[in-house]
């Protein structure tokens, strides 16, 4: 069964351990979740397959879809595209095995955030993370990521014999997605949950 594996970062024909069929009601086609183990890894993967029509009278299962461990998570269209397209560009840095470029990609999505709430036109990595610390559009924790964020995007961008692993171009584009993620959804959310609240309470 094709699945991709988050472990070896290609599409592998995966070993089956089990799988629980279910008919869906509002269209009447089986579909069906299964475990697997990656060939190459061992690492255990759950997918759900559908029922799919490839002939006159031939059904087949489609290849699995990914569901845990999960996959990437599509990118908030609440961010706008100052940042959001640079952590689209991050995310294809990073499943190209480009970690560097990874790296710089995560640090601009950062820069990005740092512009969008600036009244200047030109503004530092470095000044726009302080500037948004003295807003409270930012906590102290989220500050020093953002600083890591910034450290490694010059490290990625300058040519030197520094290196960024898999594992930090990983964390980095974590650290990038969170901000972005904090500063555009999750506070706006906030804002309209207390509107909620208080109008309930009039």
């Amino acid at each position: 069964m094709i699945i991709e594996c988050p472990n070896c970062e290609s599409k592998v024909d995966a070993v089956e351990k089990g799988e629980v069929e279910t008919f869906d009601d509002d269209y009447g086609i089986p579909t069906k979740t299964v475990l697997v183990e990656c060939p190459i890894c061992k690492l255990p993967i759950l997918g759900d397959a559908d029922m799919i029509q490839v002939g006159h009278d031939k059904w087949v299962w489609s290849d699995l879809t990914r569901v845990w461990p999960s996959p990437d998570n599509d990118i908030d269209r609440e961010i706008p595209d100052i940042a959001r397209n640079s952590l689209i560009e991050a995310q294809m840095c990073y499943k190209a095995k480009a970690y560097s470029a990874c790296a710089v990609m995560s640090g601009r999505a950062i820069e990005g955030v740092c512009i969008h709430h600036s009244s200047k036109k030109k503004i530092t990595l470095a000044a726009g993370l302080k500037e948004l610390k003295d807003q409270g559009a930012i906590d102290k924790r989220l500050f020093d990521w953002g600083e890591e964020l910034r450290k490694h995007r010059n490290i990625g961008a300058h040519a030197s014999d520094e290196k960024i692993s898999r594992e930090d171009a990983k964390d980095l584009l974590d650290f990038a997605a969170t901000i972005c993620e904090y500063v555009f959804v999750l506070n706006a959310k906030f804002v309209r949950f207390q509107e909620r609240v208080a109008k309930r309470a009039k």
